[in-house]
């Protein structure tokens, strides 16, 4: 019987200290903006917002890594949490568009974006069926392709909100996933080119997408600066502002409704011009410290399920901050992401506190494996040992 550890509190740290700094990075982004639209009356409307989310998640973060993580590898919670995934993703097709998009089943005063939930599931089912199918990983009938049955299910509905970004993060997750569970590399190779395929026709056959892709080449020239390149334009103008040191926190002038939406896609380049590039290489070092402390849980866990699950929900958290912070500096093509804990959002913000909750839940038995392994090691030294004392004697 696994004896639990102690909680990791380095990691505990990373994500509540990412998380808090993202609400007071909300505020200075969104001061003016919460100003306009209250008509002056106050500026804290999306920091109280977002400050109520965070904290909310917190809890949830530490409630969840009280949580023994193995409960997630029964297959009625596996299965049920797929199907209400699901049922949600096809929901917010019942509701209006936002800004060309439906991602949002809404309520009086809030709105919930299913989506992030997926990040969550399908790390969570693949992890266990790949456990479950262990002798059969790489059987294409019996395990490869229910798993791709399932992500093409949970990627087709996003991608027809439309969301290509997450979807993309989804997609990242089944490969790192499978590949990790020990695919044959012509299945995972087939898989990783039909995504590929698949990738470049949504590009294609989407007006907007093929205009962002262009724009991408030269955001900010002449043609593309006002149109299709604007907000990558105005994103790099921000942190070239910014310099080493910024020019100090709340004082960025990008924000002023010249960079569009700086408390959600584009806050990294609020902290970009306001705190410098000292400012945004503490973030990447700070999201570096998670990916370590998130790897280490997962590659130390000791079952398969456990390391499967931690792989899919770190790789998840990682690829999107890098997604993200790439689209504002102009390394990939503009698309709509948010950054993991620091952008606006209220589920985002807890459903990723919640993901590393059940990283800490999972770190809370890292090394145990190695423990036994070493105990059982030296148990049947000490039996060959005592063995060997035992046929001498006889022979005295």
């Amino acid at each position: 019987m696994a004896k639990k550890l102690r909680i990791d509190w380095f990691l505990f740290a990373i994500a509540a200290t990412l998380a808090l700094f993202g609400a007071v990075m909300v505020y200075s982004a969104s001061a003016m903006i919460s100003l306009k639209e209250t008509e002056g009356l106050s500026q804290f409307t999306y920091f109280y917002k977002q400050l109520g989310f965070t904290v909310f998640g917190l809890m949830a973060m530490y409630a969840v890594s009280k949580i023994d993580y193995k409960i997630y590898q029964n297959k009625y919670v596996v299965f049920g949490l797929l199907i209400i995934t699901v049922v949600l993703l096809m929901a917010v097709f019942g509701f209006g568009r936002i800004n060309g998009a439906r991602r949002w089943i809404r309520f009086p005063g809030m709105s919930f974006q299913p989506s992030e939930v997926a990040k969550i599931v399908l790390p969570m089912f693949l992890a266990y069926f790949l456990s479950e199918k262990e002798r059969n990983v790489t059987d294409l009938k019996e395990t490869v392709l229910p798993c791709v049955l399932v992500m093409i299910v949970l990627c087709g509905l996003v991608v027809a909100e439309p969301d290509l970004g997450t979807t993309i993060v989804l997609s990242a997750i089944f490969v790192t996933v499978y590949f990790a569970a020990g695919a044959k590399i012509i299945h995972f190779a087939a898989v990783a080119g039909a995504m590929l395929l698949v990738g470049v026709s949504l590009l294609i056959f989407a007006p907007w997408r093929v205009a962002r892709l262009i724009a991408f080449l030269d955001p900010c020239s002449a043609e593309n600066g006002a149109g299709a390149g604007y907000q990558v334009c105005q994103s790099l103008y921000a942190i070239g502002s910014g310099g080493l040191l910024g020019e100090g926190f709340a004082k960025g002038q990008q924000k002023l409704f010249y960079l569009p939406y700086p408390h959600s896609d584009f806050i990294f380049a609020v902290v970009g011009e306001e705190l410098g590039l000292f400012g945004t290489f503490a973030v990447v070092i700070a999201f570096g410290l998670l990916l370590w402390r998130g790897a280490r849980a997962a590659l130390n866990a000791p079952d398969r399920f456990g390391k499967l699950l931690g792989i899919g929900i770190i790789t998840g958290l990682i690829v999107q901050a890098l997604f993200n912070i790439s689209v504002v500096i102009s390394i990939l093509p503009a698309k709509g992401i948010p950054l993991p804990f620091i952008s606006y959002g209220g589920s985002s913000i807890v459903l990723t506190l919640v993901a590393v909750g059940i990283l800490l839940n999972i770190s809370q038995y890292t090394g145990f494996a190695s423990v036994e392994k070493e105990e059982t090691s030296t148990t049947v030294k000490r039996r060959k040992k005592k063995g060997s004392r035992e046929v001498a004697g006889s022979y005295r």
